[in-house]
């Protein structure tokens, strides 16, 4: 047996021995350029702090750059829509309601050129209404669009109607007299335009401007109805030469050569509330509503079976008519008659009384036998 090959004795009594673990360095300084460092709690805390401050700050500044864009983007719209409904406004005004009283105002053109001249009038109505509806609205803009395209709805269907009759109202006869009373209507919603114009729309336009805190914006007048006077079935038959209205006379009277005869009104009233010819009067909505006419005989002549007639007139509404046949007016003197309507209009309703007296045989001036006036009827 080799001597290499000789086993280490057996311990008797003895545990094997373990080999030893090796001992762990003692930590020491770190190393100039070795591992990352590991900062303090305190240092942690204050990095996260900052942090989340600047991410604060990012955030509010994100959310006052949408802001801004959105007030931006807001403001201009709110200046577009008062821009397009101006010129819209402005070319109702230029391009309708102008030139089509100037057109009925000049009474030379046959029916069929005057309806002609008119359709064509009302095809700028029809193109203004379209461009209303089709407008880009802003939410603080909506009341406004709503009135504005009631403005021009009105305009527009007035001068269809309108167009219409004229051919009939430029002739002679019971249709000439319907037909120009149906004209006289219909200015009623020229009348109607420009109040919902005035007293809604263009002041909710300005309303929504200041609330956004716009300014320098102008916004135009529009009325379209040039005058009260053209509510009355005279004034349109005189201004197209027709015969109705102006051309009735009052029978059972003549007037001799070298004497001048006829009426004029003097004052109307409802009730004990004298009425304005210049703007509007408020009057109970009770019937009957008890209209009492005062006219009177300008000329030198007893009149007989002097016709007074009285018309309410309210849009969308049926008219209210009386009339009254007086036995006879003395030269020089005053008369009143009472022209009672049977109804009334609901409570609200802002109508048209037109009060009229026949001419009569030989009267030469009648621009003062109609007279008209706004009434509101109260609750």
């Amino acid at each position: 047996m080799s001597f290499f090959d000789d086993d280490e004795p057996t311990r008797v009594g003895k545990a094997p021995r373990r080999p030893a673990t090796p001992r762990q360095p003692a930590p020491g300084p770190e190393p100039a350029g070795g591992g990352p460092h590991v900062p303090d709690p305190q240092t942690a805390r204050t990095r996260q702090l900052v942090a989340l401050g600047v991410g604060v700050l990012l955030l509010i500044l994100i959310v006052l750059g949408v802001k801004g864009c959105l007030d931006s983007r807001q403001e201009r719209a709110l200046k577009d829509y008062s821009r397009d409904a101006s010129a819209i406004v402005t070319d109702s005004n230029d391009q309708v309601s102008k030139p089509f009283f100037q057109l009925l105002s000049s009474g030379k053109s046959s029916g069929n050129d005057l309806q002609l001249q008119v359709n064509q009038v009302r095809q700028a109505a029809d193109d203004d209404a379209k461009r209303t509806k089709e407008l880009s609205v802003p939410d603080d803009m909506k009341p406004a669009q709503q009135n504005l395209l009631t403005v021009m709805n009105f305009r527009s269907q007035a001068l269809t109607r309108i167009a219409e009759k004229l051919t009939a109202a430029q002739g002679r006869g019971p249709q000439a007299e319907a037909a120009t009373n149906e004209i006289a209507g219909q200015m009623q919603m020229f009348l109607a335009s420009d109040v919902l114009y005035s007293q809604r729309a263009a002041p909710l336009i300005v309303q929504a401007l200041d609330e956004a805190g716009i300014s320098g914006q102008t916004i135009p007048e529009s009325q379209s109805l040039p005058g009260y006077t053209w509510l009355a079935p005279d004034t349109v038959a005189q201004a197209i030469g027709g015969t109705a209205g102006g051309g009735t006379t009052s029978g059972g009277s003549s007037c001799p050569a070298g004497t001048s005869c006829g009426h004029g009104i003097v004052s109307t009233s409802i009730g004990t509330v004298a009425l304005s010819d210049s703007g509007s009067t408020t009057v109970p909505a009770k019937a009957p509503v008890a209209v009492s006419v005062k006219v009177a005989n300008q000329g030198d002549n007893v009149q007989k079976n002097v016709i007074v007639t009285a018309k309410l007139t309210a849009p969308g509404q049926t008219a209210i008519s009386a009339k009254k046949t007086v036995n006879a007016t003395q030269p020089g003197t005053e008369t009143d008659v009472a022209v009672p309507l049977p109804k009334a209009p609901p409570a609200g309703t802002a109508a048209t009384l037109t009060v009229k007296v026949d001419p009569v045989a030989g009267e030469k001036t009648t621009d003062n036998n109609t007279a008209t006036y706004t009434v509101l009827f109260s609750g």
